[in-house]
């Protein structure tokens, strides 16, 4: 059996993003399944544009060099590595509804669904993680 790691991403800064797509990652490479749930703030991590311009928190400008110097992939280079590792991206659909998006305005590739499409798969989950 194998491991099942689930992840509800709720917050949307770029701190937020990067623990979210590191653990995903990390959890893929060890042949895990991987579901993540993004809500509410959330969805800014998959959302088309604003992936690519999350906010670091104020005083905090001074680690985006450091990701630079580091080689740490961007957001959108770990989006699109976690979806290549079969990372499962779910779009929650009441929040899309109540901030009246379209599935259109995500990045290729997501689910949407509701909190029980999550929880299938997170009911049996090793690891179950919020960020």
């Amino acid at each position: 059996m194998s491991t099942k790691v689930a992840i509800i991403a709720s917050n949307g800064g770029m701190f937020d993003a990067y623990k979210v797509f590191n653990i995903a990652t990390a959890s893929a490479a060890t042949d895990a399944e991987v579901a993540i749930f993004f809500t509410f703030e959330g969805l800014n991590l998959i959302h088309n544009e604003m992936h690519r311009q999350l906010p670091l928190p104020a005083g905090a400008e001074h680690i985006a060099e450091g990701f630079k110097q580091a080689n740490v992939p961007s957001i959108p280079e770990l989006l699109a590595m976690a979806m290549e590792m079969g990372v499962k991206i779910i779009a929650c659909q009441m929040t899309m509804d109540v901030m009246n998006l379209k599935k259109e305005d995500f990045v290729d590739g997501i689910e949407v669904g509701g909190a029980v499409t999550f929880l299938d798969f997170a009911k049996d989950a090793n690891v179950s993680l919020t960020f």
